[in-house]
């Protein structure tokens, strides 16, 4: 089990659909200890409740966040302010501040709490231990913080600026769904192409297992690409024809600029 260097309280504010996958990823990990947790949740969520059965404390007096080192602020971006203003009076000095939502600039949330401000973009795969997630602080500290809270459960990938966050949420955070449609789309290729609607759903949710177990590895994707497209071959005449209409590079750049402009606009 892999522990933070860092330990004290963690405040964890919304526990919607990233916010239960980052205290799965806590507890899976051991990054957060159930006693240091606190969630603050306007309604009742089942990670939230296996938390408390494990020792969190869920919604407290506010008096009790004094003592937080951190608290992570996972609520929709539209209603941020009404989530973290009344908090901030019961915050400790100490408390650094991580936001995971998109559109929202860390100067913004600054501002409101008065206190520093790291920004992560994770990937719901935190929850089995094995997301991504983009980091952005101007505060050297409070970047460290939030990297021990998300490195044992994700692949940490720091923005050289924080206007990359916008861009990573669309190239990781978004991208899994993007991922997902494809290999729809294949699976229906080949029900039209002669296969069961069965038989096509389970090959194509195979390969794409199969593609997830060479992510992993420390290969580029180009040497992925060449280890399975062998020169002649099936692979390398399928590929050669997305190359040639064009349309997968039109499609990917569609939706990662879609995606990073409506996190700006968030």
């Amino acid at each position: 089990m892999i522990h933070s260097a860092q330990t004290g309280p963690v405040v964890l504010v919304g526990c919607g659909r990233l916010g239960s996958a980052i205290v799965e990823g806590w507890l899976k990990t051991g990054t957060v200890s159930p006693s240091d947790l606190t969630i603050v949740t306007p309604s009742e969520k089942p990670a939230a409740e296996a938390a408390r059965a494990a020792g969190a404390t869920i919604n407290p007096p506010l008096a009790e966040l004094e003592g937080a080192r951190v608290l992570v602020l996972a609520v929709k971006p539209a209603s941020w302010r009404a989530a973290l203003v009344p908090l901030t009076a019961h915050l400790g000095p100490q408390t650094r501040l991580v936001s995971v939502m998109a559109g929202v600039p860390a100067a913004d949330i600054a501002q409101a709490s008065a206190r520093p401000v790291a920004r992560v973009m994770p990937t719901t795969a935190v929850a089995q231990g094995r997301g991504v997630a983009a980091l952005w602080s101007s505060d050297a500290e409070t970047r460290e913080v939030a990297r021990s809270l998300f490195a044992p459960m994700a692949d940490v990938v720091d923005m050289e600026t924080e206007a990359g966050i916008d861009t990573a949420t669309a190239v990781a955070g978004s991208a899994p769904a993007f991922i997902y449609a494809f290999v729809k789309a294949l699976a229906e290729a080949g029900r039209v192409d002669g296969l069961s609607a069965e038989a096509a759903q389970r090959l194509a949710r195979g390969a794409l297992r199969s593609a997830g177990a060479g992510a992993g590895t420390d290969e580029s994707l180009d040497a992925l690409i060449a280890r399975i497209a062998s020169p002649g071959g099936t692979t390398r005449a399928g590929l050669d024809a997305m190359a040639a209409s064009g349309d997968l590079e039109r499609a990917a750049t569609a939706a990662v600029t879609a995606a990073a402009q409506r996190a700006r606009t968030l």
